[in-house]
C-alpha cells in the first residue's frame, strides 16, 4: 500500500487542470482525479480528463454526474450562444455568459467529500484570476473562504487534520502556466479547452477559452499541439 499523501485533483481535461495535476504529482502526491458530467456542451472534455489522469498514473478517476437542470442560464449548459471573437477588453468586462452558477462551490464540495472519505488532506483546483478574472468563484479570497469552511464543517478538520485547498495557478498568466506545465512534461495535446467545439470535439478557436489558450501559447513561445476548426 502506498504511503504517499493523497490529493484530490479537480480535472476538467483543460490546460489548467492538466498543469495542476502535474504539479501535484511533482510534489509527491498520490493522485485522485475528480471530473464532472453536468450537461456541459463541451462534454468532450471528459475524454481529455481521462487521458490526463492516465498519463499521470492517477490512482483513481471519478466522474461525478450532476443533474443537468441544476445549472440554468449559462451558455455552457443551456441553449445560449457561446460568445466568439471577443476582444480582451470585452473578456475582462463583467461576468461572462459562460459563468455556471456556483459551479466551483459544488465541485469543491464534492471534492471535499471525496478527500475526507479517502483520507486526503489536499485538494488541487486550477482556478486563475489573472488572464480571466470574470468568474467570482476563481478568486483567491473565495478559495480561502472555502478552505476555512472545509475545516469547520468536516470531521477531519474538527479533529485537527487540516484540509488545504491548493490553487497554484491563481496568480499566473496563461503563458506562465504553459511554461510551468511544459517544464513538468505536460502533454497539452491530451487537453481540451474549447467551450464550443464541433460534434467531433474540434476546438472552435474563437471562444474566450480558445483565444486565451492560443494567446498563452504564443506568449510562451510554444506550439499549441491541438487542432482548431
Amino acid at each position: 500500500m502506498s504511503n504517499q499523501p493523497k490529493a484530490v485533483v479537480l480535472i476538467s481535461g483543460g490546460l489548467d487542470s492538466a498543469t495542476i495535476m502535474a504539479i501535484a504529482r511533482s510534489q509527491g502526491f498520490q493522485l485522485h482525479g475528480l471530473s464532472f458530467d453536468y450537461g456541459q456542451r463541451h462534454r468532450f472534455e471528459l475524454q481529455s480528463a481521462a487521458r490526463v489522469c492516465q498519463a499521470n498514473e492517477a490512482a483513481s478517476h471519478v466522474v461525478f454526474p450532476v443533474a443537468t437542470d441544476i445549472f440554468r442560464g449559462s451558455a455552457l449548459t443551456n441553449d445560449i450562444a457561446v460568445p466568439h471573437d471577443r476582444s480582451e477588453d470585452e473578456m475582462g468586462d463583467g461576468i461572462p455568459v459562460t459563468y455556471v452558477p456556483a459551479r466551483n462551490t459544488i465541485f469543491l464540495s464534492v471534492g471535499l467529500g471525496l478527500a475526507e472519505s479517502i483520507g486526503a488532506s489536499d485538494i488541487f483546483i486550477g482556478v486563475n484570476a489573472v488572464d480571466y478574472s470574470g468568474y467570482p468563484d476563481c478568486r483567491p479570497e473565495y478559495i480561502e473562504a472555502f478552505e476555512r469552511m472545509a475545516n469547520l464543517g468536516t470531521k477531519a478538520g474538527v479533529e485537527g487534520r487540516k484540509i488545504t485547498v491548493h490553487m497554484p495557478l491563481v496568480s499566473l498568466t496563461k503563458a506562465d502556466i504553459i511554461r510551468q506545465g511544459l517544464s513538468l512534461g505536460v502533454d497539452y495535446g491530451l487537453t481540451h479547452s474549447c467551450y464550443d467545439p464541433s460534434p467531433e470535439g474540434v476546438s472552435c478557436g474563437k471562444c474566450d477559452s480558445c483565444q486565451l489558450r492560443r494567446k498563452g501559447f504564443a506568449e510562451a513561445g510554444a506550439t499549441d499541439p491541438i487542432a482548431y476548426q
